[in-house]
Parts: C-alpha cells; sequence; structure tokens
C-alpha cells in the first residue's frame, strides 16, 4: 500500500505541483487513498442501503438527529469565527490573498476540521437510508457531499490558505443556518413554527453567486495564487448554482401559484 500511495503522490504532484507542506502529518491527509476508499464505501452504501432497507421498517432515528445536527451546528459555527476572525487579525486581503502572504491568518486546524466535517455529513445519506426517505437521495445530494470532501482534501494538501478561507467561511455560515432548522426539525411539536426552510436553498445561491464574485476578484487583481484553481472553482460553483437551482425550482417556485407540491419520483408538479 506503501508503494501504491507514494506513486500515486507522485502523480499527482507531477500534474499539480508540490504540496504544501503544512498540512504534512495531520490525519487523513498524508495520502489520497483513505479519502477515495471512504467515498467508495459511501457510494456502495448509497447504492446497498436502500435496498437492505426494502423490506423493512424505517427506523425514527429522531434522538440520534437532533444530536447530530446540533453538533453539526456548533462545529459550523466554530469553524466560522475560527476562520473569520483569523481572517480579520491577520490582514486578511478580501480581493485576493495569496496562501503565503498573511501567515498570521493561516488556520490550519479550522480548515482541517472544514474538510473532516465533510466526512462526517455523509451521516445526512445515511439516515436518509435508515429513514427510508429515498427519494432525498438525488443526484445533486451525492455529487455535493462526495465532490466536497474529494475537492477538500486537494485543497489541504495544495491550497490550505489565503483565498481558500473565504468559501469555507461562508459555508460554515450556510450550514449554521441549514443544520439548526435540520436539528429543530427532527422535534414534530417545533415544526409549525420553522418558517426559513426555503430561504435556505436561496441562501445557498447567494453563497455560490458570492463565491463566484470574490474568486473573480482574485483572477482580476491576482496577487499570485494559483490561478487553476481559481478557474476549477469558478467551475465547480457553476454546476452547484445549475443543480441548486433546478432543486429550488422544482420545490419551492411553484409555491407562490399553488398550495401543495405534489412530488412522483424525483419530478414534481403543482395542483391547486
Amino acid at each position: 500500500m506503501e508503494a501504491v500511495n507514494n506513486k500515486l503522490n507522485t502523480y499527482m504532484e507531477s500534474w499539480l505541483g508540490p504540496r504544501d507542506q503544512r498540512a504534512t502529518g495531520w490525519l487523513l491527509l498524508d495520502n489520497y487513498t483513505p479519502t477515495f476508499a471512504l467515498t467508495v464505501m459511501y457510494l456502495l452504501i448509497v447504492w446497498m442501503g436502500p435496498k437492505y432497507m426494502q423490506h423493512r421498517q424505517p427506523y425514527s432515528c429522531r434522538g440520534f438527529m437532533v444530536l447530530y445536527n446540533l453538533g453539526l451546528t456548533l462545529l459550523s459555527l466554530y469553524m466560522f469565527y475560527e476562520l473569520v476572525t483569523a481572517a480579520w487579525s491577520g490582514g486578511y486581503n478580501w480581493y485576493c490573498q495569496d496562501i503565503r502572504g498573511a501567515p498570521q491568518a493561516d488556520n490550519k486546524v479550522a480548515l482541517w476540521w472544514y474538510y473532516f466535517s465533510k466526512l462526517i455529513e455523509f451521516m445526512d445519506t445515511f439516515f436518509f437510508i435508515l429513514r427510508k426517505n429515498n427519494h432525498q437521495i438525488t443526484f445533486l445530494h451525492v455529487y455535493h457531499h462526495v465532490s466536497m470532501l474529494n475537492i477538500w482534501w486537494f485543497v489541504m494538501n495544495w491550497i490550505p490558505s489565503g483565498h481558500t478561507f473565504y468559501g469555507a467561511a461562508i459555508n460554515c455560515f450556510v450550514h449554521v443556518v441549514m443544520y439548526s432548522y435540520y436539528g429543530l426539525s427532527a422535534i414534530p411539536g417545533l415544526r409549525p413554527y420553522l418558517w426559513w426552510k426555503r430561504y435556505i436553498t436561496q441562501l445557498q445561491l447567494v453563497q455560490f453567486f458570492s463565491t463566484i464574485f470574490h474568486t473573480w476578484c482574485a483572477t482580476a487583481w491576482p496577487c499570485g495564487f494559483p490561478i487553476r484553481w481559481l478557474y476549477f472553482l469558478i467551475s465547480y460553483m457553476l454546476t452547484l448554482i445549475l443543480l441548486f437551482s433546478n432543486f429550488y425550482i422544482q420545490s419551492f417556485a411553484c409555491i407562490q401559484s399553488y398550495i401543495l407540491l405534489v412530488d412522483i419520483g424525483s419530478h414534481g408538479y403543482c395542483v391547486k
């Protein structure tokens, strides 16, 4: 396995350039193999889990879901605070920040937790499977979870600082809003008071557009941050805008004209 890891690391460095040594020794970051293996395991569970649950009663998971979502809310709040305060006190340049231009704003611990949180968030899908909410395991859902974990392994190994901070920080803020809603919605008595569900997707879209603008600034006023990563981030954000916009239109836009949304498989239509 060590020989495979060394060969894979050599290949990736020949393609992406030398790795940033600040991530050396951190859990799961030295080699790509564990992240890839965990991704394959996740996809196998996505495929096999619904088949396993097909003839079984769904599990409630209510208590676990409350604790899980509360934990992710607190973790996201911690990461948001750490990233924002590090950037604010460290002289972070919001137009373009090189990966070594503001060492005092470097916060590897918060960024590592951000990467690791993407692994924890696989539990979102596992709860869907155990509760037999298979209609929620969409292409968007799986694509988002798989891509974020894998992308952030590369981010932590090549660009774990600088312009990277913004996307992670704003995503943590969105997750504070999102996971607090999920946690509270697991308590039936609170559901009538949770009015902000539809605004979560709107907030996510604002996040994607603002990240594109922030990334574009670094291409318009370059500071030495690797340009290929900026173009990749813009491209990735565009895929999320497309997928989340489609989800929003199917799920919420018709509420303005109709009062009931009826789901049929992965599609939906509205009736008066």
